[in-house]
């Protein structure tokens, strides 16, 4: 039953609405209420902590202290901007879909399939580069690492949100809070040792600008964005809890807001006594820089580097239960909405979507076998930075074509705080060709199969009623009557 066209013969590139029974959302149904705004700060704080803890430090060999320092300022600031313009966003449409349901309400179904896609890259990729870096962990820590790592994690974290989004959420806010604790230890641990001097040992090179401050000149600014990125990646992931919150349009500002706030103090204490403590030519290829700083600060291996380098693995593993989650429920509005195969978004008796959890987490798992976490990260990089470009759009044309919507919380600056983190998100899209351009080249392959599935399949099996398209049809009518 096509819902949007009711002429026999429907235009090029319609898309069509299918009738379903309420069955079809009994099936679909996930747990309400089981996340208040400090779980969601909490949660916000999982998907990113382990970027505290490894990946930042890659940035120091691209445009040394002074370039990843202006980096880290400028994409603290489109996530900052960003944060605050989702949390308009996610107060007036409170779905599972997050950024889908943001442009869907902007741009159509089109809009919402492109942007809930990108993100779905960056989510399902992130965990498989996360498992390659669990596994080296656990090799130092414990001699055992490689594939039997990698599944059991896959499989445990799995199962506890088969088990139930309550537990699971409650457990990845113990597990985020024990890793800010060693954040914490390390960060007082290396004031001690603080010197600017140690800031700026990076010889300075012969290219443009080059001095003490940027040794790689103005050009090391733009290929440090991408390890800058790394401070705050998959923030922006809170909103897709929105269907489990206790009060979406009180709890998600608020989520948001201070999950990101605690980001950027965190951030912007470890780039300064990190390198700050130990060097930042010691750090620059470092696979566990806090570590490496605390042992190169005091002189050998201390009780602080031993605890910071065991409850790194517990960062490790916050973000990894997390964004599971997250995958989880882009898939779950995904598919409910018809955008993916609908039995994707079947949910069991604890309310989990469990082919949501399972499937991607195959994928992941074996794609972790490769061992480049460094290559999968920068997928995952590219899926984002393109639905932070979509999603900051819709929130600009929700605000010039629908000023009368309901806005229980509203964007500080409004369209002048989203457009500077637009204009940021497009020159992070750029800066990855700087790293990879191969393994971007192969992301976007990657996004062009998803799109080639909806212009030629789904886009005619789309499902009325979901929570996106009422919400649509709500403000069609709405603007109709304001004509």
């Amino acid at each position: 039953m096509a819902l949007e066209h009711s002429s026999a013969t429907p235009p090029p590139h319609a898309t069509d609405f299918e009738a379903v029974g309420s069955t079809y959302f009994k099936e679909r149904e996930l747990k309400k209420g089981a996340a208040g705004w400090v779980l969601l700060v909490g949660l916000g704080v999982a998907y990113v902590i382990s970027g505290d803890y490894a990946g930042w430090n890659f940035g120091l060999a691209q445009g040394g202290w002074g370039g990843l320092f202006i980096a880290t300022l400028l994409m603290a600031t489109m996530y900052l901007c960003m944060c605050f313009s989702l949390a308009e966003l996610s107060s007036m449409i409170p779905t599972a879909g997050g950024g889908y349901g943001f442009a869907r309400s902007a741009f159509g179904p089109l809009g919402g399939f492109l942007t809930g896609t990108a993100i779905l890259i960056e989510y399902a990729i992130a965990p498989a580069a996360i498992a390659v870096f669990i596994g080296a962990y656990c090799e130092s820590l414990f001699g055992i690492g490689g594939w039997v790592i990698y599944l059991a994690f896959y499989i445990i974290f799995i199962g506890i949100h088969i088990f139930g989004v309550g537990e699971a959420l409650k457990l990845m806010f113990v597990i985020t809070a024990i890793a800010a604790l060693a954040l914490a230890v390390f960060i007082v641990a290396m004031v001690p040792h603080f010197s600017v001097d140690k800031l700026l040992d990076i010889a300075p090179t012969t290219a443009a600008g080059a001095s003490s401050f940027l040794p790689y000149g103005y050009v090391g600014i733009w290929a440090a964005i991408p390890y800058a990125i790394w401070f705050f990646l998959a923030v922006e992931g809170v909103p897709l809890a929105a269907e489990e919150t206790k009060n979406p349009q009180r709890d998600m500002p608020r989520g948001l807001i201070g999950a990101m706030l605690i980001l950027v103090a965190f951030a912007g204490l470890i780039l300064l006594v990190g390198p700050g403590g130990a060097g930042s030519s010691t750090l620059v290829a470092s696979g566990n820089p806090l570590v490496e700083a605390l042992t190169t600060a005091y002189g050998s291996s201390t009780w602080m580097s031993g605890f910071v380098n065991l409850v790194g693995l517990a960062g490790l593993i916050a973000s990894f239960f997390s964004i599971i989650y997250a995958y989880s429920r882009q898939i779950f509005a995904l598919s409910r909405a018809g955008y993916l195969p609908r039995k994707l978004s079947l949910t069991n008796k604890n309310k989990a979507p469990v082919l949501a959890l399972v499937i991607p987490g195959i994928i992941g798992f074996l794609l972790s076998l490769t061992g480049q976490g460094d290559l999968l990260i920068l997928v995952a990089v590219f899926g984002a930075t393109i639905s932070y470009v979509l999603m900051m759009a819709s929130h600009i044309v929700l605000r010039m074509r629908r000023p009368d919507l309901h806005r229980p919380y509203k964007t500080p600056g409004g369209v002048l705080t989203s457009g500077v983190a637009l204009v940021l998100a497009c020159i992070a899209v750029v800066a990855g060709f700087l790293v990879d351009p191969r393994v971007v080249i192969a992301a976007a392959v990657i996004y062009g199969i998803f799109i080639a599935y909806f212009a030629f399949y789904s886009r005619h099996h789309l499902v009325a009623g979901t929570p996106e398209e009422e919400l649509a049809a709500i403000q069609s009518a709405e603007a109709a009557l304001h004509k």
